[in-house]
């Protein structure tokens, strides 16, 4: 192409680029002017709109402001006095133009010029004013204020003078932009003509714009592939690219977001340890932000000292356990696993540590093997970890051929505390026993609870010659006295006692197991001796306790095999001689021991539960027996049977006692139910409900064991209670000791005195017979009238006395 030519084409392009760039900018320029204008007005509109807001909001706070300050006045009625104020406040505001109240009536009085609303109204914008209501709380009222505009067409105007110099700022700007936009046509038109490719610049921008928008990760639309020219088979290619990139750009962007949405801590490495990536977990652990970390060693967050480097590869993902350390110096607990990539080229490449927060993990274990080790409420030993150290203890002594004592300590009665004040208490009663074993205990003792109320104690070196055995009296003597100490629970002022079995080691036994059921048969005999005592441990205590074993495995039998039996032992009316009726009396018949009495077996049938099937037996049995007996003679007398505790607490009680009667059509009438103190005292709230009931269907109630509780003549009046018993340790030396002689005639003094029946128990001496009759005491019973005897024994007596023939009228004569 000849340069003649490129110069016209040049001079043409450039006349065509100026033409075409005069009339683009020139509509610009007119569409800018215009844009503009209307910008600047839209913004003095809405400036002012929001001025007035604001000033109509201000001046009815104002106003409302002024109406209470008028309230005083207004309620004064005096226009006089109103208008006065009107005048004050009209003088004390410079921004207000007049002031007016309108009172209830529609009488108006003003100060100043008020004026008239645009809208014709008593409030709204005039020319000059902004006239606001207030009402004027009191008087019915309201007060109108017209408040000066001059301020906010001050502020409107300045406003949009503002905006004016700001828009001849930027319209200047723009003439500016105009005409470097103008310069740049012409070079990009003279270009374009010199090249003689406009199409192809076109092309080539769009390129260059579509990989601006690469950069940025924005893809935008796919370019059109123009076929048949290179720029076409580059658009091509340019956008295989872009799908390839938007498609990798894609799974990354998903591996991020599932990195930052792990929980576990996520640290990647390069082949050669450097930090190259963390995840947000990460930064919640440790504190540190990924640019900090970024190129630091992975060993920059390890704490070293407590668990050393971490492994480059955890084999087939085994967790371990290592200690990073935070940004602010703390020591944290992971659990990791390191994974290896391999690029396929070079071997094994970078490395991914996924760590886990162990911190509370650890700390449930160590609660776990604390509550494993030690009793959660006392704070000590609890049984494994007391027999453990009790080993440790044993293995001791042996290698130093030293003897070492056990002491196995339970609470006397501590039921009843717990019945008493509740479980509550009875937790805080374990406390002190342990706070006061552990005081009182000398150095190097071991002390743990290993059930209930029973503890245990290690004295490590207790001698059991003769020389030791008074220093481990007098320690013993000191634990229980300690225990003795009252101590409060729930403002109630509490005692308690409790029992110490002592064994030795190695004397007694040479090992953990038998030292600790050695020591348990001691604390046994020192309990059956009263409690409040200790006891050392001898061969012949494991007999018993095995004995006691035996007893109670076979009683559960006894049933079985028809064992059980009942005996009746008669009671005399002291007045007449006459058998007034007997007391029910179980009995258990072993073919190998003989006859056992109830004090050997009644306690371990209470322990066992046994007692509530034992008792239902004796009543069914003693309903039998009187139904034999009301064949042969009119009147057997009243029988008495004795209830235990657990079987009041039958909530089917009276149901099952009436369906026996029933069955056996006996009169409820002919029977006496025995409690004792004890138990009518433990809920008598509830005793009282279920005695009425018994005492409704026609039992008799009567107190066993009379003086050998806690009872009092108040509670006693509110029990439906006809007979006392007096307990036989009573009566036992009547006739020679003054103050039991003085004891009983008070009890049966009471007795009648009250309305109720008086038994003496335990009568074996005729001195002791003709004491209770110079007393008065109504009906007695014991081993003077002979031993308890069997149902058919029982009516052979009854017929001996309707024929005047029986033995023991004599002995009242």
């Amino acid at each position: 192409m000849s340069s003649s030519k490129i110069s016209r084409y040049l001079l043409f392009g450039i006349m065509l680029g100026v033409v075409v760039a005069v009339i683009m900018l020139s509509m610009l320029y007119g569409q800018y002017r215009w844009l503009s204008s209307g910008v600047v007005a839209d913004g003095v509109t809405s400036h002012e709109t929001y001025l007035r807001d604001q000033f109509s909001r201000v001046a009815g706070e104002r106003t409302l402001r002024l109406a209470r300050e008028l309230e005083p006045a207004a309620a004064t009625g005096d226009p006089a006095v109103v208008l006065a104020a009107l005048n004050r406040m009209l003088a004390a505001n410079d921004e207000l133009n007049g002031v007016r109240y309108t009172d209830v009536a529609g009488a108006t009085l003003q100060a100043g010029n008020v004026g008239t609303a645009i809208d014709g109204g008593s409030t709204g914008w005039s020319a000059t004013s902004l006239v606001v209501d207030a009402p004027v709380a009191g008087s019915g009222g309201s007060l109108a204020g017209a408040w000066s505009l001059e301020e906010l067409r001050t502020h409107a105007a300045a406003f949009a003078s503002q905006l004016a110099v700001a828009e001849d700022e930027r319209r200047t700007a723009g003439y500016l932009w105009i005409a470097a936009g103008l310069l740049a046509v012409l070079l990009a038109s003279a270009f374009i003509i010199y090249l003689m490719a406009r199409d192809q610049t076109q092309r080539i921008r769009a390129l260059k714009r579509q990989a601006e928008k690469l950069r940025h990760a924005d893809f935008g639309e796919p370019l059109p592939v123009r076929r048949g020219d290179e720029l076409g088979a580059l658009a091509a290619v340019f956008n295989d690219m872009r799908d390839e990139l938007r498609s990798t750009t894609i799974s990354r962007d998903y591996v991020d977001n599932v990195l930052s949405s792990m929980n576990d801590a996520i640290v990647i490495t390069s082949r050669d340890g450097n930090i190259r990536r963390i995840n947000k977990a990460t930064t919640q652990l440790l504190g540190y932000e990924e640019h900090e970390l970024r190129d630091t060693t992975i060993d920059f967050i390890v704490d070293t000292k407590r668990s050393g480097n971490l492994v480059t590869e955890s084999t087939a993902g085994v967790p371990r356990e290592a200690f990073l350390e935070s940004k602010f110096g703390d020591s944290i607990p992971v659990s990791y696993t390191c994974s290896v990539l391999d690029d396929g080229i070079d071997g094994p490449g970078d490395r991914i540590y996924a760590a886990q927060n162990t911190t509370e993990r650890r700390r449930a274990e160590q609660r776990i093997r604390y509550l494993a080790r030690i009793d959660a409420l006392t704070k000590i030993p609890n049984r494994m970890q007391f027999q453990h150290l009790l080993q440790r203890g044993i293995a001791r002594a042996r290698r130093s051929n030293r003897t070492l004592a056990l002491f196995y300590v339970d609470i006397d009665h501590f039921k009843e505390i717990n019945d008493t004040f509740g479980h509550l208490a009875g937790d805080t009663t374990l406390e002190t026993v342990a706070e006061r074993l552990t005081s009182a205990l000398p150095p190097r003792s071991v002390i743990g609870r290993l059930a209930g109320d029973e503890f245990a104690v290690i004295v490590d070196g207790a001698d059991p010659g003769s020389p030791g055995s008074a220093e481990t009296d007098r320690l013993a003597r000191s634990l229980l006295d300690k225990l003795a100490d009252p101590f409060f629970v729930q403002g109630h002022e509490v005692f308690m006692t409790a029992s110490l079995g002592i064994a030795f080691y190695p004397q007694d036994a040479p090992n953990v197991i038998d030292l600790i059921r050695n020591a348990d048969a001691a604390l046994y005999h020192a309990k059956k001796s009263g409690g409040n005592t200790h006891s050392y441990y001898v061969p012949q205590m494991n007999e018993a306790a095995v004995e006691r074993l035996m007893t109670k495995s076979k009683l559960k039998r006894a049933f079985e095999r028809d064992e059980l039996l009942v005996h009746y032992q008669p009671k005399y009316n002291l007045a007449t001689g006459e058998v007034a009726g007997a007391e029910a009396l179980v009995r258990w018949e072993l073919p190998e021991r003989g006859m056992i009495l109830p004090a050997d077996f009644i306690p371990i049938a209470e322990e066992t539960n046994l007692i509530i099937e034992i008792g239902e037996w004796v009543l069914d049995k003693v309903c039998e027996d009187f139904r034999f007996w009301q064949r042969s003679v009119s009147s057997p007398g009243r029988v008495s049977v004795n209830l235990s505790l657990k079987q009041l607490r039958q909530r089917n009680f009276t149901n099952r006692i009436s369906s026996i009667l029933r069955s056996y059509e006996v009169s409820p009438t002919s029977l006496e139910l025995e409690i004792t103190e004890t138990t009518l005292m433990e809920n008598p709230e509830r005793t009282i409900k279920l005695l009425d009931q018994l005492y409704a269907l026609g039992l008799h109630l009567a107190i066993d064991d009379f003086g050998t509780g806690y009872s009092s003549l108040s509670a006693l009046q509110q029990f439906p209670i006809s007979t006392l018993k007096i307990d036989k340790s009573f009566v036992r030396h009547v006739a020679s000791n003054p103050d039991d002689a003085t004891l009983v005639g008070t009890i049966v003094q009471m007795g009648r005195n009250m309305n109720m029946d008086v038994i003496a128990e335990g009568v074996e001496e005729t001195e002791q017979l003709a004491f209770l009759q110079s007393i008065d005491c109504t009906f007695a019973q014991g081993l003077l009238f002979g031993d308890p005897m069997s149902s058919e024994n029982y009516l052979e007596l009854l017929l001996a006395q309707a024929e005047g023939t029986d033995t023991h009228r004599a002995l009242f004569a």
